[in-house]
């Protein structure tokens, strides 16, 4: 299973936060209707949908008006990269 793409983040997103759109290069805490409550809902299914990637609660490390989902993606790419085991 692969890696999914920002876009279809957004949309993952979209249906556990209920926000009509989430744009991939808007900073997430400036999102009306995102909060963090939603971000962890987002990860835990996330991790239930692609257990073989290693994400977790530090993918929100430094969260600030600089962090996209755009930012988001790339480090789960970079998760993806790192050899296991």
């Amino acid at each position: 299973m692969e890696l999914p793409t920002v876009e279809d983040l957004a949309t993952q997103l979209q249906a556990v936060s209920g926000a009509e759109a989430v744009d991939v290069d808007a900073a997430l805490l400036q999102l009306a209707d995102v909060d963090s409550l939603d971000l962890m809902e987002w990860l835990y299914a996330f991790q239930n949908q692609y257990p073989h990637i290693p994400a977790d609660e530090s993918l929100f490390k430094d969260m600030d008006d600089t962090v996209t989902l755009r930012t988001l993606h790339g480090r789960l790419v970079a998760l993806t990269a790192q050899p296991t085991g």
